[in-house]
């Protein structure tokens, strides 16, 4: 089976010989998880009901970091 690449349209081979399936390149990869990490990209969906959105800025992450535990991100 084949589909197109989803950012440069490109044929790619639906097998595992295809590493980077759906995409047919690393770098096709890297620009969609660029896309979706800078939320241009985006599932749309109704907001969790009671949820309001709000954005958390780095003194309030890195509290919360500095409340887990010692090992939390040790593997």
């Amino acid at each position: 089976m084949e589909v197109k690449c989803p950012i440069c349209t490109k044929p790619v081979v639906w097998s595992p010989q295809s590493e980077y399936r759906p995409f047919c390149s690393k770098k096709c990869q890297l620009i969609d998880l660029g896309e979706w990490a800078g939320e241009d990209r985006k599932i749309a969906g109704k907001p969790a009901q009671g949820a309001t959105p709000q954005a958390m800025d780095i003194e309030e992450i890195e509290a919360m970091l500095a409340q887990q535990p010692n090992d939390f991100f040790k593997h």
